[in-house]
């Protein structure tokens, strides 16, 4: 008979305790990461609805100034059809190009400005989004870190 096969090695009871208390420890710092990455993806889904209304908005901003642009060029074609000579043409013809070059600047102003606010708040949300994760992340590493130092020091 072989010798090892009457000898039973049975793993200490402290062994099982500490590698039980390690897979716990794991498990719950897992659990930590992924709650943090459901956050940032929390965040995510809400710079993408961010994003959405900027892109709405901006399309209703579009559609009316296409509209104002669209109405003031007809109510021009009207004045010009009753003009009674090409010296009021050309007048009328003048003074609809410098309003609608005023009225173009300030749509391109005010699209600038969505646009850089659309960034601003890009940017902030995904500083926030950044931020919380690291911290979940930190936090559940810390929490590993803690937990394995708690094992050693029992075992």
């Amino acid at each position: 008979m072989n010798a090892t096969q009457g000898m039973k090695y049975e793993i200490p009871s402290e062994m099982r305790d500490f590698a039980e208390k390690s897979v716990d420890q794991a498990r719950k710092a897992f659990d930590g990461f992924i709650g943090a990455a459901h956050k940032a993806m929390e965040t995510l889904e809400g710079s993408t609805s961010s994003m959405q209304a900027n892109a709405t908005e901006t399309t209703r901003k579009s559609l009316s100034y296409a509209e104002q642009n669209i109405a003031a060029a007809f109510d021009h074609a009207a004045k010009l059809v009753r003009a009674k000579d090409m010296q009021e043409a050309f007048q009328l013809q003048s003074e609809f190009a410098r309003s609608q070059f005023a009225a173009l600047q300030g749509q391109m102003k005010e699209f600038g400005e969505m646009a850089q606010s659309a960034a601003r708040t890009a940017t902030n949300q995904a500083a926030s989004m950044a931020g919380q994760a690291t911290a979940a992340a930190r936090g559940a590493a810390d929490q590993a870190t803690a937990a394995m130092n708690q094992n050693r020091n029992e075992g």
